[in-house]
This record gives structure tokens, C-alpha cells and sequence, in this order.
């Protein structure tokens, strides 16, 4: 925290604050202990100077922020290293991490080294054979080699089927031969891609004795391990400049006939022999694997990045004083103006709810894999479903309210110094990687059609569909948060009855299964969408109920307050919904929005306590607008003179064009 004085105003919102702050803290941490480690990383992280930039990133070139990015990014690595411990489970160190943003400390746009950790590794123990993880693993956790995971390509992403990349197996010379036949083919996107990974794991299609096998995951070195060449038969390079995540080195990969040994496939879901025999795995759902863990990472990441822009946006809300609601009175806080705490106080509920969401998301996840390991894959297809529809969630919430956020703070939140739009630029590209939030939609949706026609077999439903055998009607409306997350489910299982029965209608009038498909895939997808904020309510409600027994009153108060807070906002974002499937009447809407009113009248005095309760450091927020002191105009004004620009009074293109221009000589 700063160590100035700080602004009056925060001073006056953290004296009023009804809970203890560090009691939620604790909470959000899982624990006083996970509190107490997370900032002694946090501690030991930034007490290395090398690791802060002299000049801020913006004022980089795009090659500058790449290098500066790389001598960071190892640096980091080893200053985490030497704070593991190497004996805690994997699961488990992933977990109590779910909370640690130091990351954000180090690179406004993410680093060139994240998919070696996030996506490398993982492919590796979910798609290594036992003899190809023991070498593999111990490779790439020691950096002996650096990776990459591609799938992607320019001309096919999240339809995983089409993609061109081939491996052809050749029994001659026990080798698969990768190559890209088209432009298209080229692989696209991989972050460390360009100039960082030597090796990577490649989705392809594999063809063998002349057959398509499907997709699977191949090995490859693609860089010289002595001289970080491309190897022959690679073409590597990056694909340039983007909305953000910079630094991450994002490139393209292309294949020219290039050999690689018949043990660079990973075996462990499907095998080719040395003859060329192909022997699948029990579940070709398997390969996929690593985007299941992807997308369940990324529900916790929405949640925290959300909770670093609004964080940002209240406390800059209690600094800034504006217009007047009475003539005598002085300018009051922007955050007493009921709009401004309509704008964001849903952006600190929802940062709970998916924070809430990923941690039972998680141990979901942890529980299936634990079954995969042991043979049993009857909860996967399940799991692959909540992990599509709440990846979908999170990502489109925390793009709008991120970008709420931002324009919460007026003309200062545009200011890259408020690190408002870098946080956007993190934020909004997740709703297209892992999964393009409609093509997600609509497994969710096929997922959902199956579910519905066991049903009216009299066959079992997973459990996150089990509503769905709810046939009793809502006879009265029942405005508790329970009442309304019945209603949620009756909107859901009504959308999805009338997407069947349109889809079914389709059929019947002569269209083909797969036209009638997409001619219904508007209702779809609405359905889909609609079963995921049934289950958020549901889960946000039931985890906070379980979770919070042993926490004082008024934090118990306030936390159930945002979770009121967070089912009305969305019953009154859905009212045409609820009309149509419930029993609201005129008199149950205003009855809603008064109570919603009151409630941003209740959580008022805690703002600024919720926030700080988050505990992100000042360089993790990377802030002028939201630094603990408050001390907004200041650290603008500071940001400002570190322009390269105001180092010198007058520009050399005066004298070269302004001047001349002036005076008629240019």
C-alpha cells in the first residue's frame, strides 16, 4: 500500500466501512494462511528492482516491449521459483494461486513465457504416454526447452475438425511428415510463438495408411536448441500488432514436409505402432483436453481482472467530485450519484459471483480428472458443457463491465495511465480464444437438446441439468433470491422446450437436420445462454451459503447483500424473459427495482471496504486513477511528465515543419 498521505475522501469511505476488511480478504484468499503467502510472493516479487521499467511500456517500440518483456519474464520466473514448494500437489498449488495477480505487477500486456505454463505443460500431462511425460515434463517445468500450444490457424479456429495441418505417417522411416498445404493451414495466434517457444505441441491431422485418424497432438521442435534457428521445413514469425497482450508474442507457424520421429505423437489417448497401425484412445473427447483446463482457468481470470477495473473505477468515484445535486451543497463524490453505483457495484458483484463460480468450477474439474485418470469418463461430457457455457459468461460480463468501468471514470479512464484500457484489452480477446463465445454456445445448446430428449424418456440428468425435470408450474411469484432462481431455471427450460419444438418443426417442414439446426440457432443459443445464468445465481447463492457460516455478521450481511444484489440486476435485465416463462406481474417489477434501489443504497458505505477487501497492491493495479492514497491529479500529472515528449520544451519538428510551415515555406 502507499505510504503518502491519503486523500481525505478514501479516508472517510474507510472509517464508515460496516465489516472488517481483512476478514473478506481472508475469505477471497480461502484462508488467513493463503493471505499471508500470497503477499509474501507478492512482497519478495517486487522487492526486485529489475523487475520494474524505467520507462513505462507504452512509450516502448513493439520490439523494445517484447525484449524488455523477455529479460522480465525470466527474471520473474526465477524469483517465483525459489518461492515454491516443490512437494505441493499441482491441483492444490493452482487453487490457493486462484487469487495471486503479481503477474500484473510485472506485464500490463501478459507475458511471452505464460503458454509454456498455461497450456505446454498442462498438454503434456493430459496428452503424454507415461514414458513420454517422465522426459517431456522434467524438460519443460526445468526450461530446459521452451513451448507453445497450436492449434489455431489462420483459416479454421474454433472448429477444431477443420483443421488442415496434416502429419502423414511413413512406415518406411518410422516419421511423420507435417505439412501446411495451404495459406490457411498456417498455424495462427500461439502466444511465444514467434520468437520465443523452440518447441510446441501441434494439433493435426493425422493420416495414416492412408486413412484420417482425426486430430491429434504431435511434439515438435521448431527452433535449433543451440542457435534459436528455425529448423528446416519450419516458417516461423509474428503476427503483428493487436488490441492487446502485446508482449505475448503471439506468431505464425507454417509446415514444409518437416520429419519428425514417430514418438513425437503423445500417445496417451490414441497410439500409432510402427506399421502405421492406429489404435484410438476411449474418448477422442481426450485430445481435447487441455481447452477444458483453459476455459476453467479463464472464469477465475474474468473475476480477478474484473475486480482490478472496479476496484480502479470506486476508488477513483470517491476522489472525484462533480456538478451538484443541490444548488448550496459543495460538488458531491460521483459516487453518491445513485447511476454511478448502479454502473459499478454490479461490476463487484459479478467479480464475486465468478470468483465463487471458478473455485466450484474448479474442484468439478478436479474431481473429473481424477475419474479420467481412473478409466471412468461419464462426468466429462458434463464438465466440457459447464466449462463452454460459464467461459461464455465470464468473458462477455467482465468485457461489458470492464469497459463500464472505464467509461464510469469519464474522460481520465480513456487515459492509458489508468490502465482501464489495457485491462479491456486483456479481457475482451477471451471471449474469442478457447472457444468463440456463439460456436461455445451452441455445443452448450447440442448438449442441452440431448439433455431434454432423456428427459421425456424418463432417463437421468447430469445434475447442473437436472432442473429441467422440474414440470411444475410457478404459480405466484416469489421475489426472494431463492424464488428467483427458480425462475431462472423455468426461463432456461422454457427457452430450450420452444428450441426443440421449433428445431423438431424445422425438420417436419422438409429442412435438413443441419439446416434446421442453424435456421433455430438464434433460440439456441439464447437457451444456452439462459442455463448459464441459471447455474451462476444457483452456484454464487449456494457457494456464499456454504462458505460464509463461520465469518462475523455484518460480512455475512454484506456478502449476502451482493448476492440479492446480483440475481435482481439480472432479473431486471431478463424482465421479457420472466414475463414470458413466470408469473411477474407489474406490481413484482417495481416491487424488484425498489429493492434494487435500496440495495445500492445499503452497500454504499461498504464501496471502497469491498475493493480494498480485494487487496491488490498498487503495482498490480498499475493505476493512477486507483492507487490506495487516492492521489488521483497527482499521479495523472506525474504519468504525464514521463512522456518522452515533455523532455524537451520545444520539438525539433518546429523547426522542421511547424515553422516553415507558418511562414509559407513548405
Amino acid at each position: 500500500m502507499s505510504k503518502t498521505a491519503v486523500n481525505k475522501d478514501l479516508a472517510s469511505e474507510r472509517a464508515k466501512c460496516e465489516f472488517n476488511v481483512e476478514e473478506l480478504t481472508n475469505y477471497l484468499d480461502g484462508g488467513r494462511e493463503n493471505t499471508a503467502r500470497r503477499r509474501r510472493i507478492e512482497d519478495k516479487v517486487l522487492s526486485v528492482e529489475e523487475l520494474k521499467d524505467v520507462v513505462p511500456e507504452e512509450y516502448l517500440s513493439h520490439k523494445e516491449k517484447y525484449e524488455n518483456a523477455i529479460r522480465k519474464a525470466i527474471l520473474f520466473y526465477k524469483v517465483q521459483k525459489n518461492l515454491e514448494d516443490p512437494k505441493q500437489p499441482e491441483n492444490e498449488r493452482i487453487r490457493i494461486n486462484y487469487r495471486n495477480m503479481i503477474n500484473s505487477a510485472i506485464f500490463k500486456d501478459n507475458s511471452p513465457l505464460a503458454l509454456h505454463f498455461v497450456m505446454f505443460i498442462p498438454a503434456i500431462i493430459g496428452q503424454a504416454s507415461d514414458e513420454q511425460r517422465d522426459y517431456w515434463l522434467k524438460r519443460a517445468k526445468n526450461v530446459e526447452i521452451i513451448g507453445t500450444y497450436a492449434q489455431t490457424e489462420l483459416g479454421h479456429g474454433t472448429f477444431i475438425r477443420g483443421l488442415e495441418t496434416t502429419a502423414t505417417y511413413d512406415p518406411a522411416t518410422e516419421e511423420f511428415v507435417l505439412h501446411s498445404p495451404t495459406l490457411t493451414a498456417y498455424k495462427w495466434w500461439p502466444g511465444g510463438l514467434a520468437h520465443t517457444a523452440n518447441y510446441c505441441v501441434v494439433m493435426a491431422q493425422l493420416y495414416t495408411k492412408g486413412k484420417s485418424c482425426g486430430i491429434q497432438p504431435f511434439m515438435v521442435q521448431i527452433r535449433d536448441e543451440e542457435t534459436h534457428m528455425p529448423l528446416p521445413g519450419i516458417k516461423l514469425g509474428e503476427i503483428g500488432a493487436k488490441l492487446g497482450f502485446n508482449t505475448v508474442n503471439n506468431g505464425f507457424l507454417g509446415f514444409d514436409n518437416h520429419r519428425i520421429p514417430r514418438d513425437r505423437m503423445l500417445m496417451k489417448n490414441a497410439q500409432v505402432s510402427k506399421d502405421g497401425t492406429f489404435t484410438a484412445g476411449a474418448n477422442s473427447k481426450l485430445t481435447y483436453g487441455t481447452m477444458v483446463y483453459v476455459r476453467v482457468l479463464i472464469v477465475n481470470n474474468m473475476a480477478n481482472f474484473l475486480a482490478k477495473a472496479v476496484t480502479i473505477a470506486v476508488r477513483y468515484s470517491a476522489v472525484r467530485r462533480q456538478s451538484k445535486l443541490k444548488p448550496e451543497d459543495p460538488e458531491p463524490q460521483i459516487l453518491d450519484y445513485v447511476t454511478q453505483q448502479h454502473k459499478l457495484f454490479i461490476g463487484i458483484a459479478t467479480s464475486h459471483a465468478y470468483s465463487r463460480t471458478a473455485l466450484w468450477l474448479w474442484d468439478h474439474y478436479a474431481k473429473v480428472t481424477s475419474e479420467l485418470n481412473a478409466g471412468k469418463l461419464d462426468n466429462l461430457p458434463e464438465l466440457h458443457s459447464l466449462a463452454c457455457c460459464l467461459k461464455v459468461l465470464s468473458a462477455t460480463d467482465a468485457a461489458v463491465l470492464v469497459e463500464r468501468s472505464r467509461l464510469a471514470c469519464g474522460g481520465h479512464g480513456y487515459m492509458l495511465s489508468s490502465n482501464l484500457p489495457q485491462t479491456y484489452g486483456l479481457v475482451t480477446p477471451a471471449s474469442t480464444y478457447e472457444g468463440e463465445n456463439t460456436v461455445l454456445l451452441l455445443q452448450v445448446a447440442r448438449s442441452l437438446v440431448k439433455a431434454w430428449q432423456q428427459m421425456l424418456k424418463g432417463k437421468p440428468l447430469t445434475p447442473s441439468m437436472s432442473y429441467l425435470a422440474d414440470q411444475n408450474r410457478i404459480d405466484r411469484w416469489d421475489g426472494s433470491v431463492n424464488g428467483i432462481i427458480r425462475a431462472f431455471q423455468k426461463v432456461a427450460r422454457g427457452k430450450i422446450a420452444w428450441s426443440v419444438t421449433c428445431f423438431e418443426k424445422y425438420q417436419k417442414e422438409g429442412l435438413s437436420y443441419e439446416d434446421a439446426w442453424n435456421k433455430a440457432s438464434v433460440q439456441l443459443t439464447a437457451a444456452a445462454e439462459s442455463h448459464g445464468r441459471a447455474i451462476v445465481v444457483q452456484v454464487f447463492k449456494a457457494e456464499t451459503d456454504r462458505t460464509t457460516s463461520s465469518l462475523s455478521l455484518p460480512l455475512r450481511k454484506a456478502l449476502d447483500q451482493l448476492v440479492e444484489l446480483f440475481t435482481l440486476y439480472w432479473a431486471l435485465e431478463r424482465l421479457g424473459d420472466l414475463l414470458l416463462y413466470t408469473p411477474l406481474s407489474e406490481g413484482d417489477i417495481r416491487d424488484m427495482q425498489t429493492r434494487y434501489e435500496e440495495l445500492l443504497e445499503k452497500i454504499r458505505p461498504n464501496a471502497v471496504g469491498l475493493v480494498d477487501a480485494f487487496d491488490f497492491r498498487d503495482e498490480i493495479l498499475n493505476s493512477a486513477l486507483g492507487a490506495y492514497d487516492g492521489r488521483v491529479y497527482e499521479r495523472l500529472m506525474e504519468e504525464a511528465l514521463k512522456s518522452p515528449l515533455n523532455a524537451e520544451p520545444v520539438n525539433s519538428s518546429f523547426h522542421k515543419y511547424l515553422k516553415p510551415f507558418m511562414r509559407g515555406k513548405l
